[in-house]
């Protein structure tokens, strides 16, 4: 028990602390325009919170080994985390309005280090499916893709799109970039431990966001990156979170564009989530190729995904985005076709492959973002997008049907293990899986052409009930 002095002691050493981190902050600023310290940031979480989420893919195998379940019983607990993933981001991005990315990013790494140090205990099914689907699901969901557009349309007036597509590539990365340092943690002292380095790599980055990430350009007293003027902090939105993200959805479900954007996303996250990142090791592993070096080619896919997302971001800002995203889903359609010849073949080839899907990986998302803000603007861009990247709404006998767009995409990990339990091979799951990327490339070509009949959104969402 601590005496008066032992705690002035104390409370002398945390404002030391609190001061160095603050001059710290202030010293990188000073040299650095601050939407490029909280790019930073940003890119580290979502890197790290992606890398995280896709853990449960390296995972499928031992479990397998150790429990005696099927692919398609693990793959269950995959197509939860994904759906899960999916339904919090349009409430995440209202809840980054309320309270600011700061304090939700830092709670979503707390959460994240809570489930997966929780996770070592499993020892039934149902908990593998709770910790990795709704507690990691949840808290991931949280640092995602939305996030990226928030910030990029609250710092950046110029580069907004180059700066989507670095962030998205950060979260994309991280979904593969860790699996060969995790793969063989797992295959060498097993995936308890792998699940420890999760939790503890978590818990690492929870002080740097609290130190550098700032909420909005105001609190750093800076116009945003490329403005003349420090625009003030929007006051905090009034009501529930959980009911202005259905509002929005309500004005902007009855934009038909809204459901060409879902639909091509859908497809997306059918085409990665679902398809390559959770299956490629298990599919290699069919065709006798290590899990590390398995690991290793979607790391070489992460890779590459870096300098497609970001020459992706680059692009949208002087070419037409349909045309980027028919060429982009039309590639990776292809690739995806030729995947199950592509492991019986020369292991070479494979990395063609990875060079190829690498490029194409997220390169979808700065188009698709630059697209959402055309048909519904730039104010309520972040929530709609969250919406087309999470869930979407439809109107059916005067009650709202919850369908997932890219992470119900991405819970084709279920049909995808499923197939393979059925037939024996992956070669349906893939094969269909690249007729539909290529569907998507046409599809995109229609969206936004023109003069479209579109309610304004603003308008709409005031007359809208909760």
């Amino acid at each position: 028990m601590l005496d008066s002095s032992g705690s002035r002691r104390m409370g002398a050493a945390d404002a030391r602390t609190r001061d160095y981190s603050g001059r710290m902050r202030r010293f990188i600023e000073a040299r650095v325009h601050p939407a490029w310290v909280v790019v930073g940031v940003t890119f580290l979480a979502l890197l790290a919170a992606a890398g995280f989420r896709s853990t449960i893919g390296v995972f499928i195998v031992p479990l397998e080994q150790d429990f005696g379940w099927g692919r398609d019983d693990v793959s269950i607990a995959i197509a939860v985390n994904l759906v899960c993933y999916g339904l919090v981001a349009p409430f995440a991005a209202a809840l980054v309005e309320r309270m600011g990315p700061r304090a939700v990013v830092g709670l979503a790494l707390g959460a994240i280090a809570v489930g997966a140090a929780l996770s070592i205990g499993i020892t039934a099914l149902w908990q593998l499916n709770v910790l990795w689907g709704p507690v990691v699901g949840l808290a991931t969901g949280a640092i995602s893709v939305p996030l990226s557009a928030i910030i990029a349309t609250r710092w950046f007036i110029r580069h907004r799109g180059l700066v989507t597509g670095l962030l998205t590539a950060a979260f994309a990365t991280g979904n593969l970039i860790f699996l060969p340092l995790l793969a063989w943690i797992t295959t060498t002292m097993g995936w308890r431990t792998a699940a420890v380095l999760v939790a503890a790599l978590a818990a690492l980055t929870i002080p740097v966001v609290l130190t550098f990430m700032r909420n909005h350009p105001a609190d750093a007293d800076v116009p945003p990156y490329g403005g003349d003027v420090v625009v003030p902090a929007p006051p905090r939105p009034s009501g529930s979170p959980f009911a202005e993200p259905l509002r929005v959805l309500s004005a902007a479900s009855r934009i038909p564009d809204f459901w060409r954007l879902a639909g091509t996303f859908f497809i997306c996250g059918w085409t990665t989530n679902g398809a390559v990142q959770a299956h490629f090791i298990p599919a290699a592993h069919d065709h006798h190729l290590p899990e590390v070096t398995a690991a290793s080619i979607l790391a070489v896919i992460g890779v590459f995904d870096i300098a497609g997302s970001t020459i992706s971001g680059w692009l949208t800002d002087r070419v037409d985005p349909r045309r980027l995203l028919f060429v982009f889903y039309s590639l990776r359609g292809i690739a995806l076709a030729m995947l199950v010849p592509l492991l019986t073949g020369p292991r070479w080839s494979l990395l063609v492959f990875a060079i190829i899907y690498g490029l194409d990986w997220v390169a979808t998302v700065p188009p698709t973002v630059s697209l959402t803000v055309t048909v519904v603007g730039r104010e309520r861009a972040g929530v709609v997008f969250g919406w087309i990247c999470g869930t979407i709404f439809a109107r059916e006998g005067g009650g709202m049907l919850c369908l997932c767009a890219h992470m119900l995409g991405g819970a084709a990990a279920w049909l995808a293990g499923f197939a393979r339990e059925a037939l024996g091979d992956y070669l349906v799951a893939f094969m269909g899986g690249g007729l539909l990327a290529i569907a998507a490339g046409f599809v995109s070509l229609t969206i936004a052409r023109g003069s479209r009949q579109r309610p304004d959104l603003e308008v709409a969402t005031a007359s809208s009930p909760a």
